[in-house]
């Protein structure tokens, strides 16, 4: 029998009220590169069609909605029967982390009581997340940096002439406005912007010649800034590009797939 080590087992538990549903196949697709999503669940009242879109794609992704009735206005019973079934599923033993999807500040806490027990916190939420509970996660997932690029209609706007005299009466009528419901493009930042944590991250993970392992710099960069995210940025895919585009830096490669990093010398102004 061979022994294969096991992904990390992670309970999803996901905020109906503060994701979108269109975040749904790149929320378990990056859960996916962290370990297995055991547990799927979400919670929200689905008796309405407020949370439809929802409900479409429960199925497809295997999640297990756990309904909560709005009985009183201003009370949130889902983020309670969150919290509940995330410390009984903490106090089972058989989860490694938890994924925390919500842009709700309400759930610092329950991130800090999790990390305290040993266990990962990945939170997935949008940008307007308070910074309270990016910090309590180990990594924050921007959602959207989870989307798919929206379809931007590259047709040319046709101009209103009339085709005949009886089109010379007719009313013109607005374009029809965008749909509220679609996916916006992520803001993102200039690489410039990543300079002061990859150098904070370099000064952390360098030996004594002043080179460090890129790898061991992007994850010394996510525990310094848990939202760190190479998406996050213009222009670039990968860490070792943000680090060459962010200015202050030198890059050596050592062998097919080893890369150092330095922060550049302040005699060096090349």
């Amino acid at each position: 029998m061979t022994n294969e080590t096991r992904p990390p087992r992670l309970a999803v538990l996901i905020d109906a009220d503060n994701a979108s549903a269109k975040i749904a196949t790149g929320l378990f697709e990056e859960v996916a590169k962290l370990g297995e999503a055991s547990v799927r669940r979400i919670y929200g009242d689905f008796s309405g069609t407020r949370l439809k879109a929802w409900a479409d794609v429960l199925a497809r992704h295997a999640i297990k909605a756990q309904q909560n009735f709005a009985y009183t206005s201003g009370k949130n019973a889902s983020d309670i029967a969150l919290v509940i079934d995330a410390m009984d599923l903490l106090h089972s033993g058989r989860f490694d982390g938890f994924c925390l999807v919500s842009s709700d500040s309400d759930f610092t806490g329950l991130a800090a009581r999790i990390r305290e027990q040993g266990l990962d916190v990945y939170g997935f939420g949008e940008k307007k997340t308070p910074e309270s509970f990016r910090q309590a996660c180990k990594r924050f997932i921007y959602t959207e940096n989870l989307l798919e690029p929206s379809v931007v209609d590259i047709t040319p706007a046709v101009a209103a002439k009339p085709a005949s005299s009886e089109a010379q009466g007719a009313p013109v009528l607005p374009a029809p406005a965008p749909c509220a419901d679609a996916a916006k493009e992520p803001v993102k930042f200039p690489p410039s912007k990543a300079r002061p944590v990859l150098r904070k991250a370099i000064e952390q993970s360098a030996d004594e010649s002043g080179w460090a392992h890129l790898t061991r710099v992007g994850q010394q960069a996510s525990a310094l800034q848990p939202d760190f995210d190479v998406r996050n940025y213009t222009g670039v895919s990968k860490l070792r590009e943000l680090v060459a585009k962010a200015g202050g830096f030198e890059i050596n490669q050592v062998g097919e797939t080893i890369w150092l990093v330095r922060i550049k010398p302040a005699n060096n102004v090349a």
